[in-house]
């Protein structure tokens, strides 16, 4: 029942989907992205500049950027990112960009909005260890800094703004125009052959089942470990760390083990390593360890290079720029 339950959410998803963008090609899974909603210029450059500030962490250690480089795809590069205080997070840091398309935020869906996420990261005392009223204080000293709070808010600094600020830029991070986009809007040339076999093996193989929408995912929860034993990959990773039992640990639901939020695809070919533990160091390692432990069959190495080759059609631009091009 809770895979059904998974499933549904996945094509209602669609279903709204199909309203709006799908009219563009409503046979395709898969939706082109639009550039981000307008917002207020003054609000964005302010979070844009608090977003790389290192004062919002405990003693001033790290900015947000840090574990989400806009070079690097959005995330870091690691497998698991270094917290303020120097050790370890839990989990893989997921790109920033497109962060707005997702359903719910954090791999275990710890949030339900951006609003939610970003007072948690800023919280938490694996990641930031800070507070709002930290932080404004810090930033009460800074002249210039209020005198942006001015601008942008008729109440100047206030932790409601520093906020919604940080929310602001966030929600500006949007990366249309993939290759893959314009073959949506209907240019046939924008992908090569292999390319679009990539594309085909990746619906007829049943990825779209979790990997669709305008985010190509992050618009669904499912267990890591749909066919076999429930979280055997999960159990055979070698180390020490805790096992990590992914949604349960919020909710406490046995049928919340091992699930974990669908991440979006999008520059996907920009963020490895992946997986939520950072353990798949290449994307042809993560598309094997999916086909494995989600589709029940070992992939052979020319469907594994074709659907890496779509995937990597799905870097987009940001502010005008390809993707690309940063790494």
């Amino acid at each position: 029942m809770t895979c059904i339950r998974w499933l549904a959410t996945g094509l209602t998803a669609l279903l709204a989907w199909s309203a709006s963008e799908g009219q563009i090609r409503s046979q395709e899974p898969i939706a082109p992205l639009a550039a981000a909603p307008a917002q207020d210029p003054a609000k964005v450059q302010l979070g844009q500049l608090l977003f790389n500030d290192v004062r919002l962490s405990r003693g001033s250690a790290m900015a947000c950027s840090r574990c989400h480089n806009l070079a690097a795809g959005g995330a870091d590069g690691l497998p698991k990112s270094v917290a303020a205080d120097g050790t370890s997070t839990l989990r893989n840091t997921p790109t920033i960009l497109n962060v707005a398309l997702n359903f719910r935020l954090g791999w275990d869906g710890r949030s339900d909005t951006l609003e939610q996420q970003t007072s948690a990261v800023l919280h938490d005392k694996n990641v930031m260890a800070s507070s709002w009223d930290e932080v404004r204080v810090k930033l009460q000293h800074d002249n210039a800094m209020l005198q942006r709070f001015r601008a942008a808010y008729a109440d100047g600094l206030q932790n409601k703004n520093i906020a919604d600020a940080l929310v602001a830029y966030q929600r500006s991070l949007a990366t249309p125009n993939s290759r893959f986009d314009r073959y949506l809007r209907g240019d046939k040339s924008a992908l090569t052959g292999d390319e679009l076999k990539g594309y085909a093996l990746f619906k007829s193989n049943g990825c779209v089942a979790c990997h669709q929408g305008v985010g190509v995912g992050g618009n669904m929860y499912q267990v890591f470990g749909v066919v076999g034993e429930r979280g055997a990959y999960l159990r055979n990773q070698p180390g020490g760390n805790p096992l990590d039992l992914g949604r349960f640990n919020r909710t406490q639901l046995d049928e919340d083990r091992y699930v974990f939020r669908v991440p979006s695809l999008r520059n996907v070919a920009l963020t490895a390593p992946y997986l939520h533990d950072g353990s798949a160091a290449t994307l042809e390692e993560a598309v094997a360890i999916m086909f494995r432990h989600q589709l029940g069959r070992t992939a052979k190495p020319d469907e594994i290079a074709m659907i890496v080759k779509f995937l990597r059609t799905l870097s987009g631009e940001l502010n005008g720029k390809p993707l690309e091009a940063a790494r």
